[in-house]
């Protein structure tokens, strides 16, 4: 079973968001990653990048697949983990603190209608 903390909401495309003053914070979660499997490389978006809900920001490389990395909700990235481009594996290892870009959202209105960890829970039991 995959870990959903509850101080964090996520997308039904399983990236997390966590709300620091009026910054979002965004990752893939426990069960993306562990789907993956080994993260190989990770395509960071560029800084001052805009980008409307849903829309890709980036890509996941893993000894699976390709995985494209969505917009949990529309706004502007103000920040990369630039760590993650040496140090891919550290999404598997730590998912929940190795976030992946920063954003300042049009709406903060966006960031309630993502789904809280029993919902996210729901989803991938089927």
């Amino acid at each position: 079973m995959s870990n959903f903390p509850q101080d964090l909401m996520y997308a039904k495309t399983h990236e997390w968001v966590k709300k620091d003053g009026d910054v979002y914070i965004v990752g893939i979660s426990d069960f993306a990653q562990s789907q993956l499997g080994d993260i190989v490389y990770v395509d960071l978006p560029g800084v001052g990048t805009k980008l409307e809900s849903g829309d890709s920001f980036g890509e996941l490389e893993s000894s699976k697949a390709v995985s494209e990395i969505n917009m949990p909700f529309s706004g502007e990235i103000i920040a990369v983990n630039n760590e993650l481009t040496d140090s891919p594996e550290l999404i598997n290892s730590e998912p929940y603190s190795s976030w992946i870009i920063k954003i300042k959202a049009d709406s903060e209105d966006d960031f309630n209608k993502l789904l809280n960890s029993d919902e996210a829970k729901k989803i991938i039991e089927g």
